[in-house]
């Protein structure tokens, strides 16, 4: 088969070319383009009439999809697919796989460190030092003993909870689906207007669809603490990003720190978080690490190897 990697998976380049002589050696061709690309004319010259396109989250849109003849398995190098044209891909008939669980650590993890960045003031901090000032006015606040609401208990949200918990807060969550699994580590499960109105630190762990689009609301942010904090590691569609940056400079939120938007980074002069009181904000960047970026590689060629013999795994219902 024709196997199509349309852009970089961030891995060493001699860690590509193994997983690409394995393939080779089998018999099947594969071609690696070495930079992203948005146009869909470019995309689809660049899936041609490969059997089997593999993306990160560069956004695959339905043109791309109807276009190329011979295109069976999109591999998407990414937990989330909302990048994707999943209607065309269903009525097509391509099978879809993502790359689940490569970046629960990671993820988790980035969501712990804007917690503390937010609570301890890293940023002004940081900058008061290099202006020459003091440490007076940069009194924090701990995790251990707070309340934070885990919204959403997937694997990551999960993997957040207890990290959480090693820090000596209390974990309450909010899920559709309620896992007892989770209950048995001593969380308990609340409905999203009380997850809101009783956490110290609220975390957002859900996909984007179209339940969650819009989920947190200017309402839902209104019944928070003025105290409270928010962290988004999931996807910015799911808050109302314009009703946070209001309540922030109304000091109705104590802080925020949001690595996903409304958009991908590089944001607009004006976009309005971006002068919001209170804030850490990082470029989308949750995912990225040296480990999880070498875990999605494994999982993606995983996938190839597994559609190949018949079995695909990790296949997204359509």
């Amino acid at each position: 088969m024709k196997i199509a990697l349309l852009e970089p998976l961030g891995i060493p380049a001699e860690v590509l070319a193994q997983y690409q002589a394995g393939l080779e050696a089998r018999g099947h061709t594969m071609t690696c383009y070495g930079d992203k690309t948005t146009d869909p004319a470019e995309l689809l010259r660049r899936t041609g009439d490969s059997d089997i396109a593999i993306i990160a989250n560069n956004p695959y849109p339905a043109s791309v999809v109807e276009g190329a003849p011979n295109l069976k398995l999109l591999n998407v190098a990414f937990t989330g697919v909302d990048h994707v044209a999943l209607d065309a891909c269903r009525d097509k008939g391509v099978t879809v796989c993502n790359a689940a669980g490569y970046s629960t650590q990671c993820v988790a993890e980035l969501a712990l460190g804007l917690a503390v960045a937010c609570l301890r003031q890293l940023p002004p901090a940081d900058a008061a030092t290099r202006q020459g000032g003091s440490g007076a006015p940069f009194r924090g606040r701990e995790i251990a003993g707070r309340t934070v609401g885990i919204v959403g208990t997937g694997a990551i949200g999960t993997r957040t909870a207890q990290l959480f918990q090693a820090f000596g807060a209390k974990v309450i969550a909010y899920s559709r689906t309620r896992r007892p699994e989770v209950e048995g580590m001593g969380v308990t499960y609340v409905s999203l207007e009380e997850l809101m109105a009783q956490s110290d630190i609220v975390s957002i762990h859900v996909p984007n669809n179209a339940q969650t689009k819009g989920m947190i609301s200017r309402d839902l942010l209104a019944r928070m603490k003025d105290t409270a904090i928010l962290l988004n590691v999931a996807r910015g569609a799911i808050v109302d990003n314009a009703a946070l940056a209001d309540a922030l400079n109304q000091g109705k939120l104590a802080g925020a720190g949001i690595d996903v938007f409304d958009m991908e980074p590089p944001l607009p002069a004006d976009y309005p978080l971006l002068h919001a009181k209170n804030t850490v904000l990082t470029p989308h960047v949750a995912f990225a690490t040296e480990e999880s970026m070498l875990r999605r590689a494994e999982i993606v060629f995983r996938n190839v190897d597994a559609f190949l013999a018949g079995a695909p795994e990790n296949v997204v219902p359509l």
